[in-house]
């Protein structure tokens, strides 16, 4: 078995593996190490989970363990598509650089532009960062790229489809033409294999699985699930998800669990926190430090359900990852293997559950000719009357829930009339009870009753209307000087005074 001693690593590069407790390289890592030492451009395509982050990190230390930076301008350049995936790309380099006297900088976005401009002025030999505050960077005049000798392209795939294609190609632009450029992903869309050809020389390609397969330690499940009503689809899926929770019982000791919209992300995580479970959201919307934190949480072990969207599904590397809840099927079948490769990560055995509804049946069948396999069906723990949490209280997390519980009151006709069925009967319910000014039936003038103060107050203020009003004294005579829309309390007082 190949070690990291038999690669030709830098020594004190080869100490700081060892002090992590690491021996052998993953398949990923021995294929790309060699070539990329040798100053080729690499070309690596692996599932997610299998060290493509150390594939990279490694030969790229070893390489800058001579030289210096100069100020604005890194020696290496490391992009990533979200802030934790660069995140932890710098933790890499924390933990294998160690030893050596290298600088670093993270450039990433909710983060002050001033303190990151203090790194870029000392100068620093790796340069890890989002394509988007890069660029910020870069036209603000605080950064030069034509030192960049290595660069790194990481989860390109990823980066397709987050719309980063066009800042990528423009970055690659502004680097040297001589650089060494190691591009990895775990899958290989027309694109991405455009960009390959346009800016790779002659790689060396690093194929260590069939493109797009999850690991064979996951077991995969799915529940196909419909909603008794489509009003009540939303409440009763997540009651779905609980009870698939506590089906899995201590087994289950953390878990991810996926929504496709930020919304959902929100509503699913405060629903779950409302019936007792440990959860908090992640997403793009959320401030930096919040993120963070819950990251940190998470990884630490006092979050048990992190409830994230897809920007959670790249880079998240925590180990011990025992479930993953697919809450919606992905619209991208590549989705779905990235999500489910943040569970049976290094070896370890994990569980992946998927719900899918009548809709998204099109996107399932689209993952299982993509994953080749067909994904084993679960009885639904409802329908097959398991144990699953009783909804004590509504679950009102939002609208959907609220209106399941309470019956909806019956809509106020906007209409002043209500048609009777002969004027006999009209005349009958007058005398029985007063008319209602919103439910006034439909009389003749010679029958026609006196309208309620209030609404010949709101057409007066309405304005406009003064000389159409009905004359509603009584007898028939109009006050003099007062007008025909007088209303008619005025004239019944008259009257009674003159009475007096």
């Amino acid at each position: 078995m190949t070690k990291f001693s038999d690669l030709n690593l830098n020594p004190k590069v080869l100490k700081a593996i060892d002090e992590a407790g690491y021996e052998s390289p993953t398949p990923i890592q021995e294929g790309a190490i060699p070539p990329a030492l040798e100053g080729k451009d690499v070309l690596g395509i692996a599932q997610t989970g299998t060290g493509k982050t150390a594939s990279f990190t490694l030969p790229m230390l070893s390489l800058l363990a001579r030289g210096r930076a100069r100020a604005r301008m890194p020696r290496s350049l490391v992009l990533c598509p979200t802030r934790e995936l660069a995140a932890q790309v710098a933790e890499n380099f924390d933990t294998y650089s160690k030893h050596l006297k290298l600088t670093k900088a993270l450039l990433i976005g909710g983060v002050s532009f001033k303190e990151q401009d203090k790194l870029i002025d000392k100068g620093v030999d790796v340069l890890i960062a989002t394509p988007g505050r890069l660029l910020d960077h870069f036209e603000r005049g605080k950064l030069l790229l034509t030192g960049v000798q290595i660069m790194v392209v990481d989860e390109a795939d990823r980066m397709l489809d987050m719309g980063f294609i066009p800042d990528i190609e423009r970055i690659f632009s502004l680097t040297p033409f001589t650089r060494q450029t190691l591009f990895f992903s775990a899958t290989m869309a027309p694109e991405i294999e455009r960009i390959t050809n346009t800016f790779l020389s002659a790689p060396a390609r690093i194929e260590v699985a069939r493109q797009a397969t999850a690991s064979e330690t996951i077991k995969q499940v799915v529940v196909m699930f419909k909603g008794s009503r489509r009003d009540r689809e939303a409440s009763e899926k997540r009651k779905l998800l609980r009870a698939l929770i506590e089906n899995e019982g201590d087994k289950c000791t953390n878990a991810i669990i996926f929504c496709n919209r930020k919304t959902d992300v929100d509503i699913v995580a405060k629903s779950l926190k409302k019936y007792g479970y440990d959860a908090a959201p992640i997403h793009g919307d959320l401030d930096q430090s919040q993120r963070t934190r819950t990251l940190d949480g998470f990884r630490e072990g006092t979050l048990r359900f992190l409830v994230a969207s897809d920007v959670a599904a790249r880079g998240l590397d925590v180990p011990a990852v025992s479930h993953v809840f697919n809450f919606d099927v992905p619209g991208h079948p590549e989705d779905y293997v990235h999500r489910i490769g943040r569970t049976g990560r290094a070896g370890r055995e994990g569980k992946a559950m998927m719900v899918c509804i009548p809709r998204d049946e099109k996107n399932l069948s689209a993952i299982e000719s993509l994953i080749q396999k067909e994904i084993p069906r679960l009885d639904n723990p409802l329908a097959s009357g398991a144990p699953a949490p009783q909804d004590s209280a509504t679950d009102v997390t939002d609208a959907t829930d609220a209106a399941d519980e309470k019956p909806s009151k019956p809509r106020r006709s906007r209409s002043r009339r209500k048609p009777a069925d002969t004027p006999q009967e009209t005349q009958e319910v007058e005398a029985k009870a007063p008319v209602k000014a919103e439910e006034q039936p439909t009389v003749t003038p010679e029958a026609q009753p006196s309208p309620e103060p209030r609404e010949e107050n709101n057409s007066r203020s309405r304005g406009g209307r003064g000389g159409r009003g009905r004359d509603n004294s009584g007898g028939g005579s109009k006050v003099v000087g007062m007008g025909d829309h007088m209303p008619s309390f005025i004239a019944l007082s008259f009257e009674d005074r003159r009475a007096g």
